[in-house]
């Protein structure tokens, strides 16, 4: 018999009147019931300022009975505060509350929140502006929880015609905090009997929305209150309460490129598309693995959001820290004259990769179609010593507020999301394919020359092996091995004579092979 658990696991809701947070108690309760776990739960009526807050406490050991030799545990009847595993609240200054009751702790609690606004007598009350600022208590949330959840569920239960606590059970669900099958929870929901398929609906949205498979709809504008911007550091105390330790290093380190390479935005974008592959990592037992898919997926989709173009060529080049470096590197001495001659060679690519997409794709059509794209090059000797030549040089760098507009930037983003749906189809299949095929972006790097011959050597392998392999046309174990093989042939030789002989002495595939 396996070790029994040390403690139950201690879940708190606070909900206001109207919101169902005692139906999700009573659904969180039954799924624990359906796995013969002893459950106990309480709650306590809160006073009618705001419609009415109730709180909601939930003690579930994670054994069956038939474990306990006829023993039961000990339940509590209250909240404590640091003893609190999960805490849902279903309104934002509700989660403020759990803050500032000392609900929610770095070292265990997982905060789900909806941070809608219902607005208390002294906010509606105040003769001038007495709206307490959202952006203040995400940052607390980011910070104090181990993991926060926190998102709009409000809004989204509105527009898609179903209610707040199915949503907030389906992340329960899909958070993987409570050790309970997903089926248990849509039985306890058929068991009540009532609004059955809206109520299921609505747990299935929230079972999407932690799969990564749900896109938000856009916030409605508020006059009083506005969505604080990213900054570097929210972002990286975001990464902090949302990632396991194995992966903390890439990530923050992705957000930090990113914050440098465009804005804190661009980096926003980054964790909002690895928050899909973490979800996937997570079910599929990513703890077993180091957490392997989400470190090469986030390693590589940094390295392919900051792609190299003249932009970002032109910023490294003309940085002070740069030019320092130089003169250390040929001992010069203060005062002393150092001349430096930049060699470029850009192609018709490269040029038409900061123009607008309106422009570029058509000269880039024509260019192909002329055989000028590959053969022609413009030679270009740039003194960044001096005056003319440096500002010629820092300019470029300047753009960086423009490259969303760019040829190129149209052409990068969807090759982007199109290499990420591949990784999260194989993760279903078979998580060490999905891994090398996280690995695979590996190919899409360099500049010019060296940055086309990785990219045809990367499509072919794609096309040929990873697509195949993650749709289950061909045997995924397979696939995992032979994308590994022609990926180290490519990287070992670049005009990809190498890949070519690791293509010729693959095995047949074999075909409909089962998942893993």
């Amino acid at each position: 018999m396996s070790a029994l658990p040390e403690r139950p696991i201690s879940m708190v809701i606070g909900a206001l009147g109207g919101e169902g947070g005692g139906v999700l108690t009573t659904w969180v309760v039954r799924a624990a019931e359906l796995c013969d776990f002893p459950t106990q739960s309480t709650s306590i009526p809160g006073v009618a300022q705001r419609t009415g807050a109730t709180t909601y406490y939930v003690e579930i050991f994670p054994a069956p009975r038939d474990q306990l030799d006829g023993k039961l545990p000990v339940m509590a009847l209250y909240a404590a505060p640091g003893n609190m595993d999960i805490v849902v609240t279903s309104e934002l200054m509700e989660a403020g509350r759990m803050l500032e009751n000392g609900m929610v702790t770095s070292d265990r609690t997982t905060l789900i929140a909806s941070t809608h606004r219902v607005y208390s007598i002294i906010e509606k009350s105040a003769m001038g502006d007495g709206l307490f600022r959202g952006d203040k208590l995400d940052n607390a949330a980011q910070k104090l929880a181990k993991r926060a959840i926190l998102f709009d569920i409000a809004t989204l239960a509105e527009k898609e015609g179903t209610v707040l606590n199915a949503i907030i059970l389906g992340v329960i669900a899909g958070s993987g905090e409570l050790p309970i099958p997903v089926d248990n929870f849509t039985k306890s929901i058929r068991e009540s009997g009532v609004a059955v398929e809206s109520n299921i609906k609505g747990f299935e949205i929230g079972l999407a929305y932690m799969k990564g498979e749900l896109k938000l709809p856009d916030a409605a504008p508020d006059k009083k209150i506005r969505a604080a911007k990213p900054s570097a550091d929210s972002l990286i105390a975001e990464v902090a309460s949302s990632y396991p330790g194995e992966a903390l290093a890439i990530v923050t380190e992705g957000v930090k490129r990113l914050v440098d390479y465009q804005n804190p935005a661009y980096a926003k974008l980054y964790l909002d598309r690895l928050a899909g592959v973490l979800a996937i990592d997570r079910e599929r037992g990513g703890e077993r693995n180091n957490w392997s898919l989400t470190v090469e997926t986030g390693r590589y989709l940094a390295l392919m959001m900051s792609y190299e173009d003249i932009i970002r060529v032109a910023d490294l080049k003309s940085r002070r820290s740069r030019f320092e470096r130089i003169r250390t590197e040929v001992v010069a001495k203060a005062g002393e004259p150092v001349h430096m001659t930049e060699f470029l060679k850009p192609g018709f690519d490269e040029f038409t990769s900061i123009m607008p997409s309106w422009l570029g794709r058509p000269i880039m059509n024509w260019a192909m179609g002329n055989d000028w794209a590959n053969n022609y090059n413009f030679a270009m000797r740039v003194r960044t010593h001096t005056i003319f030549g440096f500002v010629r040089v820092w300019g470029l760098s300047k753009l960086r507020f423009y490259r969303p507009k760019t040829y190129r930037f149209s052409q990068e983003q969807p090759a982007i999301e199109g290499w990420l749906e591949i990784v999260k189809d194989a993760a279903v299949r078979h998580y060490q394919l999905a891994v090398e095929i996280a690995e695979l972006a590996n190919l899409r790097k360099g500049y010019s020359d060296t940055h086309k011959r990785g990219l045809q050597n990367f499509a072919r392998i794609m096309a040929e092996i990873a697509i195949p392999c993650s749709k289950a046309e061909k045997d995924p174990a397979w696939g995992a091995e032979a994308v590994t093989t022609l990926r180290a042939a490519a990287l070992a030789d670049p005009e990809g004579n190498a890949l070519d002989k690791a293509f010729s002495s693959l095995d047949a595939a074999p075909t409909a092979a089962a998942a893993e």
